[in-house]
């Protein structure tokens, strides 16, 4: 296939909201309240560039409020206060819905590809939120310059891994929130070897949205007090 029908096949998909049924969506709007048209801006700039910028794939167009922005915001009643940290943030999700659902809530994103860092912080500037921090880097290289209260990472590696890469960037006291998928039991009994090294504990949760969408399946993992 030539570059010229690459770009006309981009230019003919839809780079708008319309097609997703949740648009508009009266139940949307009151679950995310007075934030609702800083999401709105993200999850509308996500479906403009997207796809152009591979951060999803064309078909998800269709679902961005489902599968993106409600599924990233499910998260939020598990994190507690402080800062959050999201690892391998790529599109912002769940790191940029959460920054956009509490603006006083210190937001960093860390993101090794250069072309997602960009977009992270025009995507920030373009939606006006103020309160995130772009920091370029895998988990494992930042460890000396970031730290948090919490670590939310999304798609990114099994438990284990990244027990072992983000543990070291977690406060004394904080824990790490990680959307997963059904395999979320599976994954933390296979990551207890590592939960034991950096004393942890972990636990499955399920994290419930609008009626009718299934709920999104969150690991937390804590530590231990030290006797």
């Amino acid at each position: 296939m030539t570059d010229s029908s690459h770009e006309e096949n981009d230019e003919a998909i839809p780079r708008t909201l319309e097609n997703d049924p949740l648009e508009g969506s009266l139940e949307v709007a009151e679950f995310f309240g007075p934030t609702y048209g800083r999401v709105r801006g993200f999850a509308e700039l996500l479906a403009d560039q997207g796809v152009l910028r591979g951060l999803i794939g064309p078909r998800e167009l269709e679902r961005i409020w489902e599968r993106h922005i409600l599924n990233s915001a499910a998260i939020a009643p598990f994190l507690g206060a402080g800062t959050l940290v999201d690892v391998g943030s790529g599109a912002g999700l769940p790191g940029m819905v959460i920054a956009a659902m509490e603006p006083d809530r210190r937001v960093i994103l860390v993101e090794p590809m250069e072309r997602r860092v960009q977009w992270l912080l025009e995507a920030s500037r373009n939606v006006g939120i103020e309160n995130v921090i772009v920091v370029r880097g895998r988990a494992e290289e930042v460890r000396e310059s970031v730290e948090g209260d919490i670590i939310t990472a999304r798609a990114v590696a099994s438990v284990d891994k990244l027990i072992k890469w983000c543990a070291p960037l977690l406060a004394p006291e904080g824990h790490m929130v990680l959307l997963k998928g059904r395999s979320a039991a599976d994954e933390l009994e296979r990551a207890k070897y590592a939960l034991r090294k950096h004393r942890m504990t972990g636990e499955v949760l399920e994290a419930g949205t609008l009626e009718g969408l299934e709920p999104t399946r969150v690991v937390r993992l804590s530590r231990q007090a030290k006797h």
